[in-house]
């Protein structure tokens, strides 16, 4: 959970407790329950984790590291960003989008709802990943986090936090 989330979800309540109260917010904090808070956010967390795990909920497959889809997608996000003048939100949902159909990345090969669907290498996934790497040789450089983020500065763009 985001922090910022959390710190929302108090203020909103402190402010619920002050005007049912009829008090300033800054009496209301008094009624704040912080270690409790804490308590509960760790137990729904641990909850989650122990329910979802046992049903596969959260552990997404990861393709493996050296994958060149993969470092297409990746590859691909300084490019995005310039074009698009810095809209994060194209630029992640192209990335999900390519990746979507990118087969999930790793894997979908035999489905039958994508026969036709993958060119000349049709589900034949090495074929598929050889091909990649004939036509963009050094694409393996997009996991070098450096060069990435090297990439990213040279499209005008950096990410900070505020």
């Amino acid at each position: 959970m985001r922090s910022g989330t959390v710190a929302d979800v108090i203020e909103k309540n402190v402010n619920a407790v002050a005007e049912q109260m009829g008090i300033q917010v800054r009496s209301a904090w008094r009624y704040f329950d912080a270690a409790g808070l804490a308590e509960t956010i760790a137990q729904q967390h641990r909850d989650f984790k122990s329910g979802s795990a046992a049903h596969g909920v959260g552990q997404a497959p990861m393709p493996p590291i050296d994958n060149p889809e993969l470092a297409l997608i990746l590859g691909s996000v300084p490019d995005a960003l310039a074009e698009t003048g810095g809209d994060l939100y194209a630029v992640v949902l192209n990335a999900i989008v390519n990746a979507w159909l990118a087969g999930h990345i790793h894997g979908e090969d035999g489905c039958p709802g994508c026969d036709g669907s993958r060119g000349s290498a049709g589900h034949d996934w090495d074929a598929r990943m050889k091909g990649i790497t004939a036509q963009v040789p050094d694409i393996m450089k997009w996991f070098d986090r450096d060069k990435w983020t090297a990439a990213l500065h040279d499209s005008g763009f950096n990410v900070t936090r505020r």
